[in-house]
C-alpha cells in the first residue's frame, strides 16, 4: 500500500472512531475500573471491564472520557480488540501496542485493524495519546482483588 494510501487510511479510522466510537459506555457487572489522564493534552478515559467469571477472561471493555481524536480512537479499537482475550493476552497486547508506538513491532493478521495506529508513530508528541487506553488497561489488569483503583494513572512518565 502506497504511504499516502497508508495516511488516508489511518486519517479516516481515526475520525470515524473518534465520532461514533463502538465501546463508549460502562461494563455491567464492572470487574475492573481504572481512570487514566494525560497532562500533556488533557485526556482522560474511565475504563472499565467485565470479567468472564469462569476463565477470568475478559468479556467487554468500555470506556468514558474526553480527549482528543487519537486517544479516543485508540481506546475505542483497543477495547473491541480485548473481547475474548486472557489478562496475559491483553498485558502482551499492551506491550506490542507500546512497542509499535516506537516502530518496534506490529500486530498480527487477526489484529490488523490495531495496525492503523502506527501512523501516530510519525507524530512522537501524540504517541501519548495512542498509548493512553493502553496504559490504563495495564493499571486495570495489574488490579489484584479490588474492582476499581482510587487515582487516576497519568501516562506522563512513558
Amino acid at each position: 500500500m502506497a504511504l499516502n494510501d497508508l495516511r488516508d487510511l489511518y486519517q479516516t479510522v481515526i475520525l470515524e472512531r473518534y465520532k461514533k466510537p463502538r465501546n463508549r459506555g460502562t461494563t455491567s457487572p464492572v470487574d475492573r475500573h481504572q481512570r487514566g489522564h494525560n497532562p500533556s493534552c488533557g485526556d482522560t478515559i474511565e475504563l472499565s471491564l467485565k470479567l468472564n467469571g469462569a476463565d477470568g477472561s475478559i468479556d467487554d471493555v468500555k470506556f468514558e472520557g474526553e480527549g482528543c481524536a487519537i486517544s479516543m480512537a485508540s481506546v475505542d479499537l483497543m477495547a473491541e480488540a480485548l473481547r475474548g482475550k486472557s489478562c496475559e493476552e491483553a498485558l502482551e497486547m499492551v506491550q506490542t501496542f507500546q512497542a509499535m508506538m516506537k516502530g518496534d513491532a506490529e500486530f498480527p493478521k487477526e489484529l490488523r485493524k490495531l495496525n492503523v495506529m502506527q501512523g501516530v508513530a510519525q507524530f512522537p508528541v501524540r504517541i501519548k495519546c495512542a498509548n493512553l487506553g493502553w496504559h490504563t488497561l495495564k493499571a486495570a489488569l495489574e488490579q489484584v482483588g479490588q474492582a476499581e483503583a482510587v487515582e487516576f494513572v497519568s501516562n506522563e512518565n512513558l
